[in-house]
């Protein structure tokens, strides 16, 4: 019999080629933060752990599997989390075909998924992938205590909280795990260590838009977990649903918890001395919200590293508050991912974003102000959308002429309350009897399948999200401003992605 080698294997599932056809060369690897906080519980429990990063290591689900045979686990915990909130739901296709190697190569080891995607749909996730075991909240606590039930030769998982399971060909759901309230406590700073480090690089636009060399190496740390707001487009509070229910949360109230910046300084202290790091994401969904999170952080980060990091968070229109932005950008933030969401009040308020377009410009003048460049995101074909709105908002990314603009496609994910209306209102999705499955939720993908409209198709969506990329990037007036930000080389990097073929679109070529 083998030896076995850890108790837990944290693998991460991935395809960066399907989910980003030709942008994989250069698209950003992030660490696996929610694998990374499932890690440090455990260690601080006194559980051997290992991660593998398929996507990191450019591995095959064979590679994965033999490497996984290799290590020879207690438990095999496949972690199908995203770098965005699509990216859950995106990855799945690989998460099953990762699964299914390794079952393959070793039908004895036991499985078990996490994540936003099957915490969002956990029955479906145990009829439809090759697992033994479904968390259907955030994972730590589930985790260990499946872990411990195997250890004792326990072949009854129903004592264990928060999991799915078949037993005696019925699935059984156990009661939800409370959540993790002291975080401090039960997640202290990260083991970066069992991390591949080299092989992280972040957003060209983070580094300015210069070599690859400028975008490494880079970490991705977790400052709050959850969010307070409720838009009708966004999954991110899907693992924590149950867990909030179970810790006594009022029905319809988020959890939104907070690390301490003791801590996160001393995860910062060690990614900077013993990695090199300067290039850091907040992976919150929304870190600029309570100031004296905010405050916290950003007093600890100027008093150790002055204005020597390069640093990225999220922020709403309505949170970016003036008096947060020197103490940001002294910290060394230097980017803002703004919501903008939709030039149209009337598709912004279905998606909860109550403010006007005079408000967003004031917004980003101010941010700007502060000598802070931001990244604004931008969302075609919301429910209400038509093909005027849908300029409308276009027509706003050109006035406000952000040093970058994320243009998306609706996507009602799994464990968004638009995927419960698409499901209610019938509406095509990826996942329906003949559509693409999974996969069609990455707007880069050659499957995607975005949201149609009541007025538009899905495929006019695409379109229109496609070529305004193109239109945006290639105009004098952005690159002109490129230039003049950050020079020439970061105007040839926009120019050496507009030469590359257009991304390839199945429900396009159709046309």
């Amino acid at each position: 019999m083998k030896e076995k080698q850890t108790e837990v294997l944290l693998v991460i599932p991935g395809n960066m080629s399907q989910v980003y056809q030709s942008l994989a060369q250069s698209a950003a690897i992030e660490p696996p933060v929610f694998g990374m906080l499932t890690a440090s519980y455990l260690k601080n429990k006194g559980v051997s752990v290992t991660v593998l990063d398929a996507p990191a290591m450019g591995m095959t689900y064979e590679q994965v599997a033999k490497e996984v045979d290799n290590i020879n686990p207690h438990l095999v915990v496949m972690v199908v989390y995203g770098y965005q909130p699509s990216a859950s739901t995106q990855n799945m296709p690989a998460a099953r075909e990762t699964c299914k190697a390794i079952r393959e190569a070793r039908p004895d080891l036991k499985i078990l998924i996490m994540g936003t995607h099957p915490s969002a749909l956990p029955e479906r996730t145990l009829e439809e992938e090759p697992v033994d075991f479904v968390c259907d909240g955030e994972g730590p606590v589930t985790i260990h205590g499946v872990l411990e039930a195997i250890k004792a030769g326990e072949t009854d998982f129903s004592k264990v909280r928060g999991l799915l399971f078949r037993k005696d060909g019925r699935v059984i759901r156990t009661l939800p795990a409370s959540l993790i309230e002291d975080l401090d406590a039960e997640i202290p700073p990260m083991p970066w260590d069992i991390l591949p480090m080299s092989r992280y690089r972040s957003h060209d636009w983070h580094a300015n838009y210069g070599p690859m060399s400028a975008r490494m190496p880079y970490a991705s740390i977790i400052t709050t977990l959850g969010c307070p707001f409720r838009c009708e487009f966004c999954c991110i509070q899907a693992p924590f649903r149950s867990g909030e229910g179970a810790s006594g949360y009022p029905s319809g109230v988020n959890s939104y918890r907070f690390r301490s910046p003791n801590v996160i300084i001393k995860e910062i202290e060690d990614l900077v001395a013993n990695y090199g790091v300067k290039n850091i994401k907040f992976h919150d969904e929304l870190f600029v919200l309570n100031p004296e999170h905010v405050f916290g952080v950003t007093k600890l980060i100027k008093e150790r590293f002055g204005d020597s990091l390069n640093i990225w968070a999220y922020t709403r229109v309505d949170t970016a508050q003036e008096e947060f932005l020197n103490d940001i950008r002294g910290a060394g933030i230097k980017w803002l991912a703004v919501g903008i969401e939709s030039a149209s009040e009337h598709v912004r308020d279905g998606a909860k974003k109550s403010f006007s377009d005079e408000d967003i410009v004031n917004v980003c003048d101010r941010i700007h102000k502060a000598d802070i460049n931001i990244a604004s995101n931008y969302i075609f074909g919301l429910p209400d959308d038509d093909e005027a709105s849908m300029q409308a908002t276009y027509n706003l990314s050109l006035r406000l002429n952000t040093l970058f603009s994320n243009f998306y496609c609706a996507m009602a994910y799994p464990g968004s309350k638009l995927y419960k209306t698409a499901r209610e209102k019938k509406w095509p999705l990826p996942d329906d009897p003949g559509g693409p499955g999974w996969i069609g939720y990455s707007q880069h993908a050659y499957e995607a399948l975005p949201l149609p409209t009541e007025k538009l198709s899905s495929a006019e969506v695409l379109a229109f999200r496609d070529k305004a990329w193109r239109n945006y990037n290639s105009r004098p007036e952005f690159l002109k401003l490129l230039g003049e930000r950050f020079g020439p080389k970061a105007v040839k990097t926009i120019e050496g992605l507009l030469a590359m073929p257009p991304l390839r679109r199945k429900i396009l070529e159709k046309k």
